[in-house]
């Protein structure tokens, strides 16, 4: 299968087959992020990674965005 053929493809798949694909795009592109340049220190980097590997680990314990955010809302008044 080409790119283009990829591409095309994308956008018939569903919001699921898409959101795999792009944590596997995410996967292979590896840990660019977390580079040197970073603001981030290391003991802010290993927070978020131990969290992330949380997060994948046990998915049925998060919850969306919308959701934090109405509750962040709630409890702070902001």
């Amino acid at each position: 299968m080409s790119k283009a053929e990829i591409l095309a493809e994308l956008p018939r798949l569903a919001p699921e087959d898409r959101a795999e694909i792009q944590a596997k795009l995410e996967e292979l592109a590896g840990d660019g992020w977390l580079d040197a340049n970073d603001p981030l220190t290391d003991e802010q980097k290993a927070l978020l990674e131990a969290r992330l590997e949380d997060l994948e680990e046990h998915p049925e314990q998060s919850i969306p965005w919308s959701k934090a955010k109405t509750q962040l809302k709630t409890r702070f008044g902001v």
